[in-house]
């Protein structure tokens, strides 16, 4: 597996996870707030955030790699 395809499913993970803690947060209004913790949500929110800008940047780098190399092939 190449490099940009490991950061792509990274990025597709973090947003998988972001989202499944923003309904739990948004579902905690509805239902009784005690069943969420709210502070762990925020904290794995955050987590999920760091590691898409991650990912995104593996992404770009490899990106750039690639094209420095086919300026070098050229």
């Amino acid at each position: 597996m190449d490099v940009m395809s490991t950061a792509l499913g990274g990025m597709r993970d973090a947003q998988t996870n972001l989202e499944k803690m923003a309904e739990r947060v948004a579902g905690a209004s509805a239902s009784t707030p005690d069943s969420v913790d709210l502070s762990t949500e925020m904290v794995g929110m955050l987590a999920a955030r760091d590691q898409f800008q991650l990912n995104a940047r593996v992404f770009q780098t490899a990106g750039e790699m690639q094209k420095k190399l086919l300026d070098i092939l050229a």
